[in-house]
């Protein structure tokens, strides 16, 4: 499949293309970018020919699909075009800032029936996938506690510096709907998501600092329907944290941090601290599952649930953080 770059704006535009570049299935075809100083430079590096026209690059016929690293405030407008041109599509999270404009991408898509894929990437990694054999296993009992927290030092000042390593760019509010939370958090959000069930109700603290207008640290908490409550942290001001996720259950307990993954259980192991990191299944990455939904009909392990429900909390989150109350979803 030949596929379309769009935009360099995101972090991690550069992971996507260098994973398209190692696909058997997938060629870079050509670059487009909202910002065509950037996007001649990325074509030049890629060895491949920049398009200013996005309209050219979507009526293309030599390109099948599409790579989606653009603003996020862009998604849902590029995203439409591409499925009304029957483009497949690879994007960044969050989808979109609401859940209403998700779902309408998801129709659009439909119709076209083209293949959309948002990269929540830890959902195929070890951590997830002990913590989902462990609840399937029973080990735990019931899930009653969840905590998840990712962060970096990214906003941080260091030495007199004006900015952080994170480009001045992920502070417009405009362009990325918020902070540390829809961005970083969307991490900790959906990995909470899909091991304690669909959330009845958020509260959330976000913190700001000047000159930045968008939060640089939040905690959330959630309420889920299945009983259990979620702790969901984050930070661009956090130097050295490592990446954490615990269940706890009224059978066991898991922790996960830094690659390690350990469990205590009732059921398992005598009850002593035992080694979850092997015998887990190997699950393809999001850009893997994409390739392999468009050209095997196999579907993927992250859905479009996964994806709406990260939005519904991040937007719930904020809005509590905004009206300074606990934010009930409808049922």
């Amino acid at each position: 499949m030949n596929v379309a770059l769009l935009s360099r704006w995101h972090v991690h535009a550069d992971d996507y293309a260098r994973a398209v570049h190692e696909n058997d299935q997938l060629t870079i075809g050509l670059v487009w970018d909202e910002d065509a100083k950037r996007g001649e430079e990325w074509a030049r590096e890629l060895g491949v020919p920049f398009e200013c026209n996005l309209e050219a690059v979507l009526s293309n016929p030599e390109i099948d699909a599409v790579v989606v690293s653009t603003p996020t405030n862009l998604h849902k407008e590029i995203i439409l075009a591409a499925a009304s041109h029957n483009k497949h599509i690879f994007t960044e999270k969050v989808l979109d800032f609401t859940v209403q404009d998700c779902e309408e991408i998801y129709e659009a898509v439909d119709a076209h029936d083209v293949m959309l894929m948002v990269s929540l990437p830890r959902l195929t990694e070890k951590e997830f996938l002990a913590a989902e054999r462990a609840l399937a296993e029973g080990w735990l009992g019931k899930l009653t506690m969840i905590r998840c927290r990712l962060a970096h030092n990214g906003a941080v000042l260091y030495d007199g510096k004006t900015e952080g390593w994170l480009p001045a760019r992920f502070f417009n509010k405009q362009q990325t709907g918020g902070g540390a939370l829809i961005d970083l958090g969307a991490h900790p959000i959906y990995l909470t998501n899909r091991l304690a069930g669909k959330a009845q109700a958020v509260s959330a603290r976000l913190k700001r600092s000047n000159p930045n207008e968008v939060d640089e640290s939040g905690a959330v908490l959630v309420d889920y329907q299945s009983g259990a409550l979620g702790i969901i942290e984050t930070s661009f001001l956090s130097h050295g944290s490592p990446f954490q996720l615990e269940l706890y259950g009224t059978e066991g307990t898991l922790l996960c941090r830094n690659g390690s993954i350990q469990m205590t259980s009732m059921h398992h192991g005598n009850g002593e601290w035992i080694n979850m990191e092997s015998d887990l299944p190997d699950v393809s990455t999001p850009m893997e599952q994409w390739v392999a939904q468009i050209s095997e009909g196999v579907m993927p392990t992250i859905t479009r649930e996964d994806v709406i429900q990260l939005t519904k909390i991040n937007d719930g989150a904020a809005l509590s953080d905004l009206e300074g109350r606990r934010v009930v979803f409808e049922l």
